[in-house]
């Protein structure tokens, strides 16, 4: 690629993004909000990344994140195979995958390790971002929420009225869980982008899961992926508060919600083949962003993600009544 040309995930990002994340502590409480804007510039050869920050927290997350003020501001390598990350502000480095970015860097402010997933939905107008922030291997908190991109902001004032208006509802809908459907079952379905190991794209593959409660807190589920990954496998999922299970037959594992964010592992049984993911719900009305990464041997092995609708069926667990 040309020293002249951006890459085509910068070409993607072009804009100032608005949003507030959510900051949540390790165990998924919701602690407050980081009000952000940033922008990923390319101007001749060289790219650099700046971004303001006002950390709206209490407690101890507040003394370790806040930066007064500061601005983050990074030089940045930019390619289509990795984002390097060059500091003062973060230095590591990111994997693009069309439209997703999977990022592993050191913030020496934070002292934190951030593992950071960013996916644009053009369709929708968003980003869809998290931070899960870590000493080592110990998670000490998480960001997560969407943004949404302009390229006039600060001369247009319709523009300033409609970023006010997202973040508005932005920080009413942080803090909801991560609760499917209670007592209706259906499917979602949709569409991925698959990707290889060598971040090239494979294709696509439609996605069908079917869906049915079981209890209040629990339902059986049957993933059927075709196309550019052929797989089906059913298991039983349950939840307690913020923490979800995944209880066989074809999937045993565990997660846990950060608000409208669940990350999750589930490992198939009788392979040495695992599933590590991190789903969203959009919107009230059951949308589901999902980001997968599977996993043979341990090993990366394909990238894969995209946008579910909810198609609502019937209502399987109705009032009970006792014959006098």
């Amino acid at each position: 690629m040309s020293e002249q040309q951006p890459s085509k995930f910068q070409q993607a990002i072009t804009g100032e993004w608005h949003g507030i994340p959510s900051v949540f502590d390790a165990d998924g409480n919701h602690t407050g909000f980081n009000k952000v804007n940033r922008a990923s510039v390319f101007e001749g050869d060289r790219t650099t990344y700046w971004m303001e920050t006002d950390f709206r927290n209490s407690g101890p997350l507040r003394n370790r994140f806040d930066t007064a003020g500061a601005r983050f501001e990074f030089g940045v390598i930019d390619s289509d195979s990795n984002r390097v990350y060059c500091g003062p502000d973060f230095m590591g480095s990111g994997r693009p995958y069309g439209l997703l970015v999977d990022s592993n860097y050191y913030s020496p402010g934070w002292n934190t390790d951030l593992r950071t997933v960013n996916l644009i939905l053009p369709k929708h107008g968003l980003q869809v971002y998290s931070s899960q922030l870590f000493e080592a291997d110990t998670l000490v908190a998480v960001f997560n929420g969407l943004y949404v991109v302009t390229q006039d902001h600060a001369s247009n004032q319709d523009t300033q009225a409609f970023v006010d208006s997202f973040l508005q509802q932005e920080q009413a809908n942080a803090s909801k869980p991560f609760i499917l459907p209670v007592k209706h079952a259906g499917q979602w379905r949709g569409e991925f982008e698959v990707y290889n190991d060598s971040q090239q794209l494979l294709g696509s593959c439609a996605v069908l899961i079917d869906y049915t409660p079981l209890s209040l807190t629990s339902a059986e589920v049957t993933v059927h992926l075709t196309g550019a990954i052929e797989r089906t496998f059913s298991y039983r999922r349950s939840r307690n508060n913020q923490v979800h299970r995944f209880e066989g037959p074809d999937v045993y594992g565990n997660g846990r919600a950060y608000g409208r964010y669940l990350w999750s592992t589930q490992h198939f049984y009788g392979e040495a083949f695992k599933l590590k993911s991190r789903d969203t719900l959009l919107d009230q009305q059951g949308t589901l962003c999902c980001v997968w990464n599977f996993y043979a041997g341990g090993k990366e092995q394909l990238t894969a993600f995209g946008v579910l609708d909810w198609h609502q069926g019937e209502q399987i667990l109705q009032a009970r009544y006792v014959q006098p």
